[in-house]
């Protein structure tokens, strides 16, 4: 039978029904897991996992739509029923979730004046088109129909971004209308609440502290119905060049005992935060970008390896005292890599192979990443330098960091984070050939910054004087299989971006960590798989390998060093290092 929602709280199969949840993201981990997270849900004492559905990555480009390897949302709801779980389904269309453009496909920004989360008719035509490919595919998984998924969430903390409930009434349309017939909640903080709901919806609130309060504030904008922590912040993200961020298991397990005393239903976030692999980060923007971090570890309640940490234990006795927990053994650590130096001895250098990553547009003016038709990774800009001695590159917008090459010599770099929109440097001669590398270092996923276009925004002047005839090539690194990869040279590293390869072999696979000490910045792959960005600003200076990426045999490394590195090795390790810790 449906989930029900009477005034004393959730029943389910006409008996009162507390749900007890954890956010497990599917797309954050490799698929050949999640078998294994799903088994430490309910091992925990779980009845439900949440997670997210990313629009972007199911539907890359318009009129495509995935649900193969990583992105089977039918086959994850699968495993979960068959350990007995419920299901809490958060489709968007914005979910946050510290991912790139929290989840909203770039091409909508091919529009101009879009408004995304709002009424613009162009934005509801595309949600409709999305849940139009999504829904069918889900509509045998809602418990309507015996399946595991209890409730769907309408947007996400909306009431953080506007205040427009005919904007909430259509979504809640569109949702009905592609078949979802369980129930619609909404989740805000409690400050957003009023904002963020919609009559006949229930609410629910997000938090990770003071949990009278925010049980307080939700009970008086809903007085009637379930009580439910549809967030319950158990730790929280880290930002390029901070701290790794914790929160001790005995707080954390207190705050949900406290939870749970009262009665409240949950949903902990997170049981499992994984890995934004490849280019996959968001970030935030309140006046100063920052880009998040490769690793979601988010101090949850399984680290990124998927082991069960002390906090995870803590909450497993809490849970105890309100619901059964399986009497089963917890499983030990999964096996891990011993160390292992390897000798990256072959390279090909990004600007002299760039024609084999993508093809140049020529244009006017430097086109946007999106006008590309490209959602992440680079664009490669190049133009004529028209003057000699000293110039001074000037440019509106850096989206988001962008390296300066002059007749393939580096010159400098800008970033956004910086609020950087000029470089001096000096120009060897009338025609030298300019070339500006940017990154897409994660789109902003929190807030009206989410129309964020990324690339060389506005004007690109030399002296004042507007630059012309550009090429913009889009350098998306989906596929690297046409780089011509030659021996290194110890004595004339290359100068500039490059690839670096070398090989090892493994009797077993199993789970490890890369380290890349002595690199600057750049990505990393093992055997085709992305493992995702990294950079000695820090705090990680590992990278999370999945034991399935890897095989018995002979593996291949690939770097992508975006500066110059002395030491061209790297290391697998046992164990991660995701930087010093928050006092």
């Amino acid at each position: 039978m449906p989930l029900e929602i009477a005034a004393d709280g959730f029943r389910l199969d006409d008996r009162p029904f507390r749900i007890i949840s954890g956010g497990l993201h599917y797309f954050r981990v490799h698929p050949e897991q999640w078998a294994d997270r799903l088994r430490k849900a309910r091992l925990l004492g779980l009845n439900t996992v949440e997670t997210y559905v990313p629009w972007n990555l199911h539907a890359p480009r318009p009129g495509e739509f995935r649900l193969d390897g990583g992105l089977d949302l039918p086959r994850f709801l699968d495993l979960a029923a068959a350990e007995g779980l419920h299901v809490l389904l958060r489709p968007g269309p914005y979910i946050c979730a510290e991912w790139e453009g929290g989840g909203l496909p770039s091409w909508l920004l091919t529009e101009d004046g879009i408004e995304l989360r709002s009424r613009d008719p162009r934005f509801l035509r595309a949600v409709d088109g999305y849940l139009a490919d999504l829904l069918p595919a889900v509509a045998p998984y809602l418990a309507t129909r015996g399946g595991p998924v209890l409730a769907v969430q309408l947007e996400n903390e909306y009431g953080a971004y506007g205040e427009d409930t005919g904007y909430l009434a259509a979504l809640a349309d569109l949702l009905r209308g592609h078949g979802v017939d369980v129930p619609l909640f909404t989740c805000d903080q409690p400050a957003d609440l009023a904002r963020g709901g919609l009559d006949g919806v229930l609410r629910t609130a997000n938090f990770g502290s003071r949990v009278e309060a925010g049980l307080a504030e939700l009970r008086r904008r809903q007085p009637t119905g379930p009580l439910m922590c549809s967030e319950f912040w158990i730790g929280w993200f880290d930002r390029w060049g901070g701290t790794h961020v914790t929160r001790g298991p005995e707080e954390a397990a207190a705050d949900l005992d406290r939870l749970l005393a009262a009665g409240a239903s949950v949903n902990i976030y997170l049981l499992h935060g994984g890995t934004n692999f490849g280019f996959t980060n968001g970030a935030n923007d309140k006046g100063t970008y920052r880009p998040t971090v490769t690793s979601y570890d988010y101090d949850a309640l399984l680290d990124e390896a998927g082991d069960p940490t002390p906090k995870y234990r803590a909450f497993r006795e809490v849970i105890a005292r309100y619901a059964p927990v399986p009497d089963e053994p917890l499983p030990d650590p999964a096996p891990k890599l011993a160390p292992l130096t390897v000798a990256l001895d072959t390279c090909a250098a990004l600007l002299d192979q760039a024609y084999a990553l993508g093809a140049a547009v020529p244009a006017d003016r430097p086109p946007t990443m999106e006008q590309l038709g490209q959602d992440v990774g680079f664009v490669l800009y190049e133009s004529i330098l028209p003057v000699a001695g000293p110039a001074v590159l000037r440019v509106g917008e850096v989206r988001d960091r962008a390296q300066v090459f002059v007749d393939g010599q580096p010159v400098g770099v800008l970033e956004r984070e910086r609020h950087e929109h000029a470089l001096a440097f000096t120009a060897p001669r009338p025609g030298a050939h300019l070339a500006v590398l940017v990154e897409n270092q994660g789109r902003v996923n929190y807030g009206p910054g989410v129309h964020d276009r990324k690339g060389l925004l506005g004007e690109v002047t030399v002296n004042g004087a507007a630059l012309a005839d550009w090429d913009g090539r889009p350098l998306p690194l989906a596929d690297l299989e046409r780089l011509t990869f030659l021996p290194a040279d110890p004595g004339r590293p290359p100068v500039g971006p490059a690839f670096h390869r070398g090989a090892f072999h493994l009797d077993r696979p199993a789970d490890g960590y890369l380290a890349l000490e002595g690199w600057t910045k750049g990505n990393a792959w093992i055997n085709g798989f992305p493992l995702g960005r990294f950079w000695s600003r820090g705090p990680q200076t590992t990278l999370y390998v999945p034991a399935p990426v890897l095989r018995a045999g002979r593996n291949e490394i690939t770097v992508l060093e975006l500066h110059a590195t002395t030491t061209p090795t790297v290391e697998l390790r046992p164990a991660p290092d995701l930087g010093p810790i928050e006092d």
